[in-house]
């Protein structure tokens, strides 16, 4: 099964990191580590698709696969 992509990268304006998954409008999250932001990602996209499929809003296929890149 092939799963939505998470993004993370460091913010210089928030001073954190930001994990965001590009196929879910607006998913994303915070963390001081990269792995914490990839936690509070995976939980708000879990929100997410409950929210979309209780409001009957198409979930999205796949499309963005995550990049390794080094800060």
């Amino acid at each position: 099964m092939i799963d939505h992509g998470i993004n993370v990268f460091w913010s210089e304006e928030d001073e954190c990191y930001v994990a965001d998954i590009p196929d879910l409008k607006y998913c994303s999250a915070l963390g001081s580590t990269p792995e914490e932001a990839v936690r509070q990602v995976v939980v708000a996209k879990q929100a997410w698709l409950e929210t979309a499929r209780s409001t009957g809003k198409p979930v999205p296929e796949p499309s963005h696969f995550p990049q390794v890149s080094s800060r």
